[in-house]
């Protein structure tokens, strides 16, 4: 981003291998693998006959007769380089040049004949080894670089921002060898007479070339385009957004001091009274305390009637209730004298079902079989028998709400859930057993809270939060649309420099 010297500041990304990180993602960490995986080693199947692998599809070696130029052949990478890499990068290390070194390094389409070398049909470019030159889409080459023998290291790259092709030589850059690429376009060596043999670093090893320091550069230069962009802020009006933006965001996660500080600083009007936040404050803490019951009544206390309004939002609360008993911290079995804080209900009440593996079988089991090794319910006799009574009325608070409602898969499914744990004689390392981790309070404390704000008219969800939101959602559209600027648009990235 641009600094006040007129400099371009940005937090360095990681390249290259690092302790338990995969150095290839590394490389390239705007890349959902799962919709473009990466580049990774040659294919097996995309290639010509006269091409052998080995090294784990790594070293490429020539296996054909080298007669003439018919007897060429070529190999691609798995995958295409997907254009939210924003700057590709690969290195061939030639082992061999073998009897002739007629080599040739660098892209080509899907479809492009494999007994050609690189850059001599359509959608295909090449640098060649035996004569330097670069060839587009074309049989006839153009002088470009020096020519390269056994023991170099040759480099090819794509901008995928500017849409050119580069290569170097033993961490030397070239220069621009192509324009105007097309889309989707592979890694790609080839081979024409024996004895020649290649190793590809797709980036499970450090580069010769010094990737990173240009990697940095259009970073900069995207960020900098995003900082400077023309936005017309007739009479302030975006500013009081953004500040609007903010302060909503304060609001809604309770940042009291802050709220009114920024409030004061930006002369808005503070809305929400600071009673109303420290309330907030208040029942967030219960809940990710685990002291379910208490939060459930003071939220009944402060708010009367949302709870009894909203019968879904209360199920839920309920069910974590009970997983906080399982877990030994609501206060119902910690040996607080408070009185229960109890579903509604309307007729006795049956006995909650057991459920193992996901199918129900019999009633809550016997207590001694329900405790782990670490004591379910604080090893308490009396806490126990408070949580299966409490299962069975929030059981029997599902049947009502059925009745009522109608079917609900999402309440059957989180209290299948929170029964299944008593199916472990150690819930805590159960299959079931991520429910009992704190952080699953977190997502109950974030409805409950949106939940009280929109009782008061005031937004479910922070617009700020939205914004973030759209603009990632933004940037995987980018991606997907083939504009590599994507790369080094990172939300989280941009906003951490600016911190």
């Amino acid at each position: 981003m641009a600094t006040s010297s007129g400099r371009c500041s940005v937090e360095p990304p990681l390249y290259g291998p690092h302790s338990g990180q995969d150095p290839i993602k590394a490389l390239y960490p705007m890349v959902n693998e799962d919709e473009t995986p990466l580049p990774r080693c040659w294919s097996s199947k995309d290639k010509y006959s006269f091409i052998g692998l080995s090294q784990n599809n790594l070293r490429v070696h020539y296996k054909g007769h080298g007669k003439n130029h018919k007897d060429a052949a070529s190999v691609r990478a798995t995958n295409p380089i997907p254009a939210a890499c924003g700057l590709y990068y690969y290195e061939v290390k030639i082992v061999s040049k073998g009897r002739d070194g007629y080599m040739g390094i660098g892209l080509s389409s899907q479809g492009v004949n494999m007994n050609r070398l690189p850059g001599w049909d359509k959608n295909s470019f090449g640098y060649h080894g035996d004569d330097g030159h670069s060839f587009c889409s074309s049989g006839s080459g153009h002088p470009y670089g020096p020519t390269f023998t056994t023991g170099d290291v040759i480099g090819c790259g794509i901008n995928l921002i500017d849409n050119v092709c580069f290569y170097t030589k033993n961490g030397h850059y070239l220069g621009v060898a192509f324009t105007d690429l097309p889309a989707q376009l592979y890694p790609t060596v080839g081979l024409q007479t024996p004895g020649e043999v290649v190793d590809a670093n797709f980036g499970q090893a450090p580069f010769v070339f010094d990737i990173g320091e240009m990697m940095r550069e259009l970073q900069c230069r995207v960020r900098t385009t995003i900082q400077n962009f023309p936005v017309p802020d007739t009479y302030g009006q975006w500013q009081t957004m953004l500040h609007r933006m903010v302060s909503t965001y304060l609001v809604h996660h309770g940042y009291c001091a802050t709220a009114e500080a920024f409030a004061r600083s930006t002369s808005q009007d503070f809305d929400e009274e600071l009673t109303s936040i420290k309330n907030r404050q208040k029942i967030q803490k219960l809940v990710l305390g685990g002291r379910m019951g208490e939060a459930i009544e003071t939220v009944q206390q402060l708010y009367p009637g949302l709870l009894e309004n909203n019968h879904n939002l209360l199920f839920m609360l309920k069910v974590r209730q009970f997983i906080e008993m399982v877990n030994g911290t609501d206060t119902e079995v910690r040996g607080v004298s408070r009185s229960p804080s109890r579903p509604p209900t309307h007729e006795s009440s049956p006995s909650p079902p057991c459920w193992s593996n996901g199918r129900t079988t019999d009633p809550v089991p016997e207590v001694e079989n329900s405790v782990g090794s670490r004591k379910m319910c604080g090893g308490n006799p009396a806490a126990i028998e408070r949580m299966l009574a409490f299962g069975r009325e929030v059981q029997h608070m599902s049947q009502v709400l059925r009745r009522e409602l109608g079917k609900n898969d999402h309440n059957k499914k989180i209290l299948q859930d929170a029964f299944s744990l008593l199916a472990y004689n150690d819930p805590w390392n159960s299959p079931v057993g991520w429910q009992l981790d704190p952080l699953q309070r977190e997502p109950v404390c974030q409805s409950l809270n949106s939940a009280i704000l929109e009782s008061h008219q005031l937004p479910r969800r922070p617009p700020l939060e939205i914004c973030v939101a759209h603009t990632k959602q933004l940037i995987n559209l980018m991606s997907r649309s083939g504009l590599g600027s994507c790369a080094f648009a990172s939300v989280d990235s941009i906003l951490g420099s600016q911190q």
